[in-house]
């Protein structure tokens, strides 16, 4: 049973986030109380952090051939799926990609590779790019680079970089079904280190990969832990050859009811809808802002296509929710 007018006044009049029991009684509510629940978490964020959106572009720099064993990623070299690796793209080809995000109204640009993580050359070239893009953009510059050492996450600190994107992905306990190839306790320490050398640290993950409501929820504590700047949220999207390709879509009521939920648990937070939210939400995409999204990745994701961004922009409007203003 949940007791909505102790909620409202735990959430909007003494600002305190949702507790791990009221959050599992919420996650049983049955689709005809989605709406209340909703509305519950639209007012919560706009109490805490306002009608603005961030919007944030991104760019596949290094693509494919990845040596780990992400059941979830066509960028894996263990798996037969139509990604093709490239190396590195070349500095104009970034620096064109961070121009257009511009152009279409993005206000951050993120750099990813899919690899473990960076060598010492990959390091040099993503250093590069940064400066570039921050002189000629002015965007701000986020990276996801996979697991780092010491040395690389303070040049990153040091060069600019804003944010850091490692996503824990899932809940421990189901961390192991999905990844083989390295632990859940690594990339969590990668997320401590972001932190420990001045970056904002992006850490969310994946929902409907055959995860439990119980294993969302500690994924969400887990996170809360971590206490991330930023929570992407993405769904699985099933990509033909990976070994999750032929799961089904998670329902949308039930990513609707995640997103509400994942805004009580995070207040104040950036919650950004991800991958997967076109084909999961559909039509209910502007549903999941008013369910307490605050953020949107802005046209293509790494491997799979967006929407095209006058939509999304136009979708803002309708819904009177703004852009942050050009730096």
């Amino acid at each position: 049973m949940v007791d909505w007018a102790y909620l409202e006044q735990q959430l909007l009049e003494r600002g305190e986030p949702l507790g791990r029991e009221q959050a599992q009684a919420l996650a049983r509510l049955p689709s005809s109380q989605v709406p209340r629940l909703v509305a519950l978490a639209h007012a919560v964020r706009l109490r805490r952090c306002g009608p603005t959106v961030e919007l944030e572009s991104l760019i596949s720099a290094k693509t494919g051939g990845c040596p780990e064993d992400c059941a979830f990623c066509s960028q894996s070299g263990r798996f037969r799926t139509p990604v093709r690796p490239h190396p590195f793209l070349p500095l104009d080809r970034v620096l064109a990609a961070a121009r257009d995000a511009a152009a279409r109204g993005a206000r951050q640009f993120c750099i990813v590779a899919a690899v473990r993580g960076p060598d010492e050359r990959l390091m040099a070239r993503v250093l590069q790019a940064v400066e570039a893009v921050r002189a000629e953009t002015g965007l701000e510059v986020h990276c996801s680079l996979g697991i780092l050492e010491r040395w690389q996450a303070e040049a990153l600190a040091a060069a600019g970089v804003r944010r850091y994107n490692h996503n824990l992905e899932t809940a421990r306990s189901f961390f192991p079904s999905v990844v083989s190839t390295h632990s859940w306790e690594e990339r969590y320490r990668t997320c401590l280190l972001v932190k420990e050398v001045g970056m904002e640290l992006c850490s969310g993950g994946i929902l409907g990969m055959g995860e439990s409501w119980d294993q969302r929820l500690e994924f969400a504590f887990q996170l809360r832990d971590l206490d991330p700047a930023e929570i992407p949220l993405n769904f699985l999207d099933p990509r033909p050859g990976t070994p999750l390709g032929e799961r089904a879509l998670m329902a949308p009521l039930d990513a609707i009811k995640a997103v509400a939920i994942f805004r009580l648990i995070f207040p104040d937070k950036v919650l950004r809808l991800a991958g997967g939210r076109e084909r999961v939400l559909r039509d209910l995409q502007a549903l999941g802002l008013l369910a307490g999204a605050n953020g949107l990745v802005l046209g293509n994701y790494l491997t799979t296509l967006g929407r095209p961004p006058e939509e999304d922009l136009q979708m803002l409007l309708d819904l009177e929710m703004t852009p942050p203003e050009a730096p």
